[in-house]
């Protein structure tokens, strides 16, 4: 057998960073004029956060291996760049929004793989992480080429940028994530997941 603790520690740490994430593009979008210097060092501190967050998941193993399959990887991209935001605050904004767009579009090609396993495996939230996963894409996409020209258009692009990672992690961590009171420390159980009711 083994102990859930670490699944749940990874499930809810993602849910409070995404919300996190959520309130801090909010915050940009409506206050938008807010310095760089500030901005890189809480945005910097929340990659970190959610790297550790991310590399806690990967070995948490839960139940559908669905939400943390990529976050190996990911947890230490999040980390590296999250470390060099914060020792570099002062970066101009469009350089911040390129590093983040980056990220961003990496994390909802990640997501999509993430969401056409769960339709595969028959969750019927499949098309929500999806969606999220689409639309956070997009907008990292427009963080990358767009035209805008002003710290402040920019900051509120970021702003929504990380609103979109926010509610995609979000989504991700309530539709795909498993726990069990008595998970199995064995073999990869053979059973489909489809006849399985989530809690």
């Amino acid at each position: 057998m083994r102990s859930t603790n670490l699944i749940r520690t990874a499930k809810t740490g993602y849910i409070v960073l995404s919300l996190a994430l959520c309130a801090l593009g909010l915050g940009l979008m409506l206050k938008p004029d807010v310095s760089v210097t500030a901005i890189g060092i809480i945005v910097g501190c929340v990659l970190i956060a959610f790297g550790v967050v991310k590399l806690i998941g990967y070995f948490s193993k839960d139940l559908y291996r669905l939400a943390f399959q990529f976050d190996l990887a990911f947890g230490l991209l999040l980390l590296a760049l999250g470390a060099a935001v914060v020792f570099r605050p002062g970066l101009a904004m469009g350089t911040l929004c390129v590093i983040l767009g980056v990220e961003i579009i990496a994390d909802g090609l990640f997501k999509v793989q993430t969401a056409l396993d769960a339709r595969r495996f028959g969750l019927g939230s499949w098309w929500l992480i999806l969606a999220l996963a689409a639309l956070a894409g997009a907008i990292g996409v427009a963080m990358i080429f767009s035209p805008a020209e002003g710290a402040m258009a920019l900051a509120m692009l970021l702003g929504a940028s990380l609103l979109a990672e926010g509610a995609l992690n979000l989504g991700v961590a309530l539709c795909a994530v498993k726990i069990i009171d008595h998970p199995y420390d064995g073999p990869e159980p053979h059973f489909h997941l489809k006849e399985r009711r989530m809690e």
